[in-house]
């Protein structure tokens, strides 16, 4: 199994190989690498495509320190660094929109280009973050029990068949591991104001059914960002909506890769 270390972490990362252009996928808050599958089956005829496990999921070996998605950008770029890749397509669902933003701001020359999946610029909604914060509480006493998992599946995925599989995934994590992520997510600034330095193409994708992040939360990122080419509304999507809904958002994401 591939590990980089980098950035004080342990770095768990699949690489389809290839002499296509590169392309990095982060994965959302509770997710893995493994959400995007379905993408990479679709682009790595084409495409050079790498998927890994931020800090706190997956099987990266994380320090369990705090930690901001500016850490988590660096450690995007960390991995790109130890792939000996000078510039890739950076894309992400949610949290890893995130971190694919701060990694654009940081580091222009590198992002080639940006997918940014159910994803927004702008901090944790003030109105829901005291309900998430008493999941997050839940969750570092008692575990994701019954109650708790099917309310923070029906967030993220929706899909009953697929939310079951993603429930057993999260009941193999240590409680501890809700804790500083869960912090870093709620906790996250606000990057609205600086979406104007970004000049990369960009294409947003956007779940109809999203229930954790609005559409027009997505349409205000798309038209923040001057090289965006548009906004794919994926129908009855979910948060998820790469992982929920594929076949809307495959081809539009290789029409955009291909165009680059």
């Amino acid at each position: 199994m591939p590990f980089a270390e980098v950035n004080g972490q342990r770095i768990r990362f699949d690489d389809s190989g290839g002499e296509g252009p590169p392309v990095i996928l982060s994965h959302g808050f509770l997710m893995d690498r493994e959400m995007f599958a379905p993408q990479v089956d679709a682009l790595s005829g084409e495409f050079r495509v790498i998927t890994w496990d931020e800090r706190g999921f997956g099987e990266t070996e994380y320090d369990g320190k705090p930690f901001t998605y500016w850490d988590s950008a660096i450690d995007c770029l960390g991995l790109l660094d130890h792939l000996g890749i000078e510039q890739a397509v950076l894309g992400g669902m949610s949290q890893g929109g995130f971190l694919s933003l701060r990694a654009a701001l940081l580091a222009p020359a590198r992002v080639r280009a940006l997918v940014l999946i159910d994803t927004q610029a702008g901090p944790e909604d003030p109105e829901r973050l005291p309900a998430y914060r008493q999941m997050q509480e839940t969750w570092l006493q008692v575990g994701p029990i019954d109650d708790l998992a099917n309310v923070v599946a029906s967030l993220i995925i929706g899909d009953p068949e697929l939310s079951r599989r993603w429930i057993a995934k999260w009941r193999e994590l240590p409680r501890e591991s809700m804790e500083a992520p869960a912090n870093c997510l709620f906790e996250r600034d606000d990057i609205t104001d600086r979406l104007g330095e970004i000049s990369c193409p960009a294409i947003v994708f956007h779940g109809t059914a999203d229930a954790s992040i609005e559409m027009n939360l997505a349409q205000a990122l798309c038209e923040g960002l001057s090289g965006c080419v548009g906004l794919v509304a994926v129908e009855g999507g979910s948060h998820a909506s790469n992982l929920t809904h594929p076949e809307q958002v495959n081809g539009p994401l290789l029409d955009f890769l291909r165009s680059l």
